[in-house]
C-alpha cells in the first residue's frame, strides 16, 4: 500500500489489471459496462462480489440468465454431478438428461406434438426458428417488431430493429418492420390499450398488402422487448395481430429468451397473456442459470421440415442439460412464477410513487421480475443518455448492478433472481431511491 506521500503511485487494483488484459485481447467492440469496470469474483443467492471483496446485490444476472440465484445449491450439485460422468456426447448418441429436459420443456410449452431442438444461444435458437420458418413457408419474406433485438448472429441481426445493435445491413431475408409494442415514441403514443392495439393491427394489415410479394414466412416478437428497454404490450395486442397472421397462413415466432420461466409473473411464457399459442417458441438465458443453454420449439410438421441430417454440437449437452433440469425443477417446485409476481407487485408499489415525483423518469413499464424507466429531458420526450449513466453509476456507487438498454440509451432495466426475497427488492427499491437522488 502506498502512503498518499509526493511521488507515490496509487496501488493498481487487480481489477486494473484484469482490465488491461480485457482490452488488449477482446475487441473493441466488446465492452465493459462501467466507467471503472467491476469484476465479478464469485456469488451467492442475490450478491455477488467483485476482486476487492465489495458485495453487490444483482439485480440483472448477467442480462437476465442467472435466474435462480447464484451457486444455487441444486444447480451446482447437479452441474458437479454430471461433470463427474460424461460431459460431451453430441446428439448422434442418446443422452438421458437431454432427452428429459426436452420431454420437460415440450410439455411445458403448450404447442401441440412439440420437438425440441436444443443449441448454445438465443441468436442462434433465433437462427433456428428463421431456417425452420423460411424453409416450412418456401419464402424468405419475414416480419419483425420495430425497436426488437434478435441476437449477435448474421441472420438475428437481419431481424433486429434496433440501430445501436446492428452491425450489418447484408441479409437474404427480406424483412418487413411492423408496429412494436414500443408506445411511448410510437405515432400512437396518445392511444389507449384497445385503440392502440388495432392502430398496430391495421399497420400490420397495410404492410402485408403493400409490400407482400407472396407469402410471408412468419412474423418473429419478443413478448416483452428487452434490448429495446422493456417495451410492453398491452394484453392480447399479439392476439389481434395473431389472427390476421392466421388468416394468410404466416406462422408466429415466440422470442422467449428473456420472458420465459415465468419472469412476467402472471404467466409462465410471455405469449400466454396474449390469448395465443405460438407456432415456433424460442428460449435461452435463465433456464441455464448461467449455463449455456438455449433452444426451439417447434409443431412437428415444421420442425421436420428439416429432411436432411443436423445436429448441433454442443446444443443438449449432458451438463448443460443437467443444469437446466436443475434450474427448471427448482423453479417449479419453488413456485418461483409466483414469487415473481409478488415480488414484482411489492417493486411497482414501493418504486412507483419514486417514479411519480421525478420528472425526468417518463415512464415505469413492465412487470414481474422485469421492469425497466425511461429518463428523458425535463418537460419533454428527448432521451437523456447522460443522466441515465449517472443513474446507473450512482445504482453501483450504492451496490446495486442494473442494466441499460432502450435504441437511446436513456433506460434502466431492472431483472431481480426469480427467488428474490422481500428484503432484497426493499434494498433494491432503497438504493435505486439514493441513485435517482444523486443524478437529479
Amino acid at each position: 500500500m502506498t502512503d498518499g506521500t509526493a511521488g507515490s503511485t496509487p496501488e493498481r487494483s487487480a481489477t486494473h489489471d484484469l482490465l488491461d488484459r480485457y482490452r488488449a485481447v477482446l475487441p473493441s467492440y466488446v465492452k465493459p459496462m462501467y466507467a471503472d469496470p467491476i469484476s465479478i469474483d464469485h456469488g451467492q443467492g442475490g450478491y455477488v462480489w467483485d476482486l476487492e471483496g465489495n458485495r453487490y446485490l444483482d439485480f440483472f444476472g448477467g442480462v437476465l440468465t442467472t435466474m435462480v440465484g447464484h451457486n444455487n445449491p441444486a444447480v451446482t450439485a447437479a452441474i458437479q454431478a454430471q461433470a463427474a460422468k460424461v460431459m460431451h456426447t453430441s446428439t448422434l448418441y442418446l443422452s438421458e438428461p437431454m432427452i428429459a429436459l426436452a420431454e420437460k420443456i415440450a410439455g411445458l410449452s403448450g404447442i401441440p406434438d412439440a420437438r425440441v431442438f436444443f443449441t448454445t444461444s438465443g441468436s442462434e435458437a433465433n437462427d433456428t426458428a428463421i431456417l425452420l420458418a423460411t424453409s416450412f413457408r418456401k419464402s424468405n419474406q419475414v416480419l419483425a417488431m420495430r425497436n426488437s433485438y434478435h441476437g449477435r448472429s448474421f441472420t438475428a441481426q437481419a431481424i433486429t430493429s434496433h440501430s445501436s445493435w446492428s452491425s450489418t445491413s447484408l441479409s437474404g431475408l427480406q424483412v418487413t418492420f411492423v408496429q412494436g409494442p414500443y408506445r411511448l415514441r410510437s405515432p400512437f403514443a396518445g392511444l389507449d390499450d384497445a385503440a392502440f392495439t388495432q392502430a398496430a393491427v391495421d399497420d400490420l394489415n397495410q404492410l402485408l398488402d403493400m409490400t407482400s410479394a407472396g407469402n410471408q414466412a412468419a412474423l418473429i416478437a419478443e413478448p416483452i422487448q428487452g434490448v429495446g428497454g422493456f417495451a410492453t404490450p398491452p394484453d392480447g395486442f399479439f392476439g389481434a395481430m395473431h389472427k390476421e397472421l392466421t388468416n394468410r397462413g404466416i406462422l408466429f415466432i415466440s422470442d422467449e429468451v428473456q420472458t420465459g420461466w415465468g419472469r412476467t409473473g402472471e404467466h409462465f411464457w410471455g405469449y400466454q397473456a396474449h390469448g395465443i399459442t405460438p407456432d415456433i417458441l424460442t428460449f435461452a438465458k435463465g433456464v441455464g442459470n448461467g449455463i449455456t443453454l438455449a433452444g426451439v420449439v417447434a409443431r412437428a410438421e415444421i420442425m421436420d421440415t428439416i429432411e436432411v441430417t443436423s445436429f448441433s454440437t454442443f446444443g443438449g449437452n449432458p451438463l448443460s442439460a443437467a443444469g437446466g433440469l436443475a434450474t427448471l425443477d427448482y423453479v417449479l417446485d419453488n413456485d418461483l412464477r409466483g414469487n415473481a409476481k409478488a415480488m414484482g407487485h411489492r417493486f411497482e408499489n414501493a418504486f412507483g410513487p419514486i417514479v411519480d415525483r421525478t420528472p425526468w423518469i417518463a415512464e415505469l413499464r413492465g412487470r414481474g421480475l422485469m421492469w425497466a424507466f425511461e429518463i428523458t429531458a425535463l418537460d419533454s420526450l428527448q432521451p437523456d443518455p447522460a443522466r441515465t449513466g449517472a443513474v446507473l453509476e450512482a445504482a453501483r456507487h450504492h451496490r446495486l448492478l442494473v442494466g441499460k438498454g432502450g435504441l437511446y440509451g436513456n433506460v434502466i432495466r431492472l431483472a431481480p433472481m426469480l427467488d428474490v426475497t422481500a428484503e432484497e427488492i426493499d434494498e433494491g427499491v432503497g438504493a435505486l431511491e439514493q441513485a435517482i437522488a444523486d443524478a437529479d
